[in-house]
């Protein structure tokens, strides 16, 4: 699906960005697995045999976990950025596989990996880069390592690709037309605040989109109610002043 280009429709409601054909495709044939590349297919999302979305931590996290136990994961590590996770985090700990978080970009998950000889790393979005096949993120090489796991488990989709337990995650965009909304001292204030109310029980990520004019807020936590007031309070602040 998907596959009919006119030059103007490259991820027009479809592709990795754009899930629910791909969702409503796999139920309506009653497919085991469905594959989402974006345009330029560097980065792989999947759907269940339920047409549930599968995000690049579960990816991660079933591709690090069979490494490991094969022998193949270098240096007991997997790279991953500041919007991974908590719960991919906690479970790769207890694997003891540390998770080394870079900012946001798959050039500084690659640099990282080069710069400490790690051989996995993505991002939540879908940009896995094994460095044993490639130096940079590659959907089709990512999608048959994702076949080629779940053949030897003999698992359906919904089941192994459900690896670990989510922590509360709330993101969302807030457009700009110009400025620097987060130097604005409302927001730095909304921003100080929500930092004190998460505390210890969650993070706190805030940034600038480095390809559209957006601001990015992501809180998580075990506590969701708090995280949805805390992301609710800063998404007011920044749209008081954009």
């Amino acid at each position: 699906i998907g596959v009919e280009p006119n030059g103007f429709n490259i991820n027009q409601d479809c592709g990795s960005t754009h899930l629910q054909k791909l969702s409503d495709k796999v139920c309506e044939v009653r497919a085991d697995i469905g594959i989402a590349l974006d345009g330029d297919a560097d980065r792989v999302l999947i759907c269940d045999e339920q047409g549930k979305e599968v995000d690049g931590d579960q990816i991660m996290a079933l591709i690090s976990a069979h490494w490991q136990q094969s022998g193949r994961l270098t240096r007991n590590g997997v790279v991953g950025t500041v919007m991974a996770n908590l719960g991919l985090e906690r479970y790769l700990k207890g694997l003891g596989i540390e998770l080394l978080r870079t900012q946001v970009g798959d050039r500084y998950v690659v640099e990282k990996m080069r710069q400490g000889g790690y051989n996995l790393g993505g991002e939540q979005s879908g940009h896995i880069v094994m460095n044993d096949y490639t130096t940079t993120g590659d959907g089709l090489i990512s999608a048959l390592q994702i076949l080629w796991i779940l053949r030897n488990i003999n698992k359906p989709v919904s089941e192994a690709l459900d690896v670990f337990e989510r922590a509360p995650q709330i993101l969302h965009n807030v457009r700009y037309k110009n400025g620097e909304p987060l130097n604005r001292d409302s927001v730095k204030a909304a921003i100080t605040d929500g930092e004190a109310q998460l505390g210890e029980k969650g993070r706190l990520v805030i940034r600038k989109s480095g390809t559209e004019p957006v601001v990015r807020v992501m809180a998580e936590g075990e506590d969701e109610p708090l995280v949805r007031a805390v992301v609710s309070q800063i998404v007011t602040a920044l749209e008081a002043e954009v």
